[in-house]
């Protein structure tokens, strides 16, 4: 029932239009279009007015032709990140890349192309399912902005997919908490050439806090990271304030507080020790929660749903565990019950990113059959 070359097309097109995050106007506006034209109610939320963006949250809503079927949400994201202006795809081998200069932006303009495949599969071939909602968000990739700016009263459905992952056809039930956590580490400035006895290098107690946190893969349900570091004015000033951000990350929520205790403790050691005649250095923290744990039943509808669609397929359904964040983080919190579905996009957040379009084209043959095994 899929049309692969529609597929495609639909693809290439979508990653031709410039969709950055907090500028993703112009490609909202080009699927609220496309929607109507596939008989769709779209509707804007105020998302934008909380993520500093040009747009908000783009929600369609599309009657079917069983109305006693449950109500199903799809979502997907519209942003991309950098640099994902001007992308020029190339299709070789039966995998879709782009040009090299950019990513491809498969992360995650795969799942908005195979939801809208979706849609008009069943249109066109006249085929049964229940009211079907969409959600594609923006600001998905600067903090999930668009999904934690979203009002869940806005929609009927009470479970749904998520299509932004790896492996094509997989469900994701699982998916870690995280914690931002941002250090600005005080020191005293003197010159480092005159008088370096004088001063506390902010760089060198954040260079010995570092050493002294646990980081990278802290165990198999947990990981740790400093990933920018900014500070210091010139060569022959001894630094006098540094700013430090990282994260934590677990499927275990007494993990993740106890490795952010680590990494806090760490900084808070190094600054409490360092004093200068009457002078000390001192730290302020900022802890906040990304976005909370996810974790499905097995036996929930979605993945219940999917089960049954692998089943009439001759396929065993794949669950596996994640280990990143998304909207369905964002959206179980809120009550609406989301499985992520992979795409089988690859590489991405790199010029190397790609995606094969047989696995394309099988997440949506797998998504068509969810949507109609739901009416049974």
């Amino acid at each position: 029932m899929i049309n692969q070359k529609r597929l495609v097309e639909e693809f290439l097109t979508m990653v031709s239009v410039d969709s950055p995050s907090r500028d993703e106007a112009d490609f909202a506006a080009y699927l609220s279009r496309l929607l109507r034209g596939l008989g769709a109610e779209t509707v804007y939320d105020s998302a934008e007015n909380k993520t500093k963006g040009n747009c908000s949250n783009l929600i369609a809503k599309i009657r079917g032709n069983k109305p006693d079927a449950p109500v199903i949400l799809l979502n997907a994201h519209m942003d991309t990140v950098s640099p994902g202006r001007g992308i020029k795809p190339v299709i070789k081998d039966g995998v879709i890349h782009s040009d090299g200069d950019t990513i491809l932006g498969s992360d995650d303009k795969s799942g908005i192309a195979i939801i809208i495949e979706v849609i008009r599969s069943l249109r066109d071939n006249s085929l049964p399912h229940g009211d079907i909602e969409i959600l594609f968000t923006v600001c998905e990739e600067v903090g999930l902005l668009g999904a934690k700016h979203f009002d869940p009263s806005s929609i009927n459905a009470a479970f749904g997919y998520s299509l932004d992952s790896s492996d094509s056809c997989k469900i994701v039930y699982a998916a870690p908490a995280s914690n931002h956590i941002k250090f600005t580490v005080h020191g005293v400035e003197s010159h480092a050439g005159l008088a370096p006895e004088k001063g506390i290098s902010a760089i060198k107690l954040a260079a010995q806090a570092i050493a002294g946190m646990p980081l990278g893969r802290i165990d198999d349900e947990t990981t740790a990271n400093i990933g920018t570091i900014q500070g210091g004015t010139a060569t022959n000033i001894v630094a006098g304030t540094v700013i430090m951000e990282g994260e934590a990350r677990s499927h275990n929520i007494e993990k993740l507080t106890n490795q952010t205790k680590a990494m806090v403790d760490s900084v808070k050691k190094v600054v409490h020790e360092n004093k200068l005649d009457g002078n000390e250095a001192t730290l302020d923290l900022e802890i906040s929660m990304d976005y909370p744990l996810m974790l499905l039943n097995e036996d929930c509808p979605s993945i219940s749903l999917a089960r049954k669609a692998a089943i009439n397929t001759n396929k065993k359904l794949e669950l596996r565990i994640g280990g990143g964040g998304s909207d369905a983080n964002i959206l179980n919190d809120k009550g609406v019950e989301m499985a992520i579905i992979g795409t089988g996009m690859k590489n991405v957040h790199t010029t190397d990113e790609q995606i094969k379009i047989d696995d394309m084209e099988k997440t949506a043959d797998f998504l068509l059959e969810i949507i109609q095994t739901n009416c049974k």
